[in-house]
């Protein structure tokens, strides 16, 4: 292989390994924007939870197990 063929041979490489990064970086970005969006949902739903714990009234019945609930069978 000449001079002139490895050159060109590097330079095919160097634009495919650009094209890659530049298609992993949008992919990442991406990822990122939908992450936020979750987590700012999660948040949402944590003060829902939290509003509805507060707002229960004291004399409800305990979130318990029903009485025909049985570990042993499980």
């Amino acid at each position: 292989m000449t001079l002139e063929e490895q050159i060109a041979r590097l330079e095919e490489q160097n634009y495919f390994q650009e094209k890659l990064l530049s298609q992993l970086n949008e992919a990442l970005t991406f990822q990122q924007a939908q992450i936020d969006v979750l987590e700012k949902r999660i948040a949402e739903l944590e003060q829902n939870v939290t509003s509805l714990l507060e707002s229960s009234p004291q004399d409800a019945p305990a979130n318990t197990l029903p009485p025909h609930y049985m570990p042993e069978r499980y």
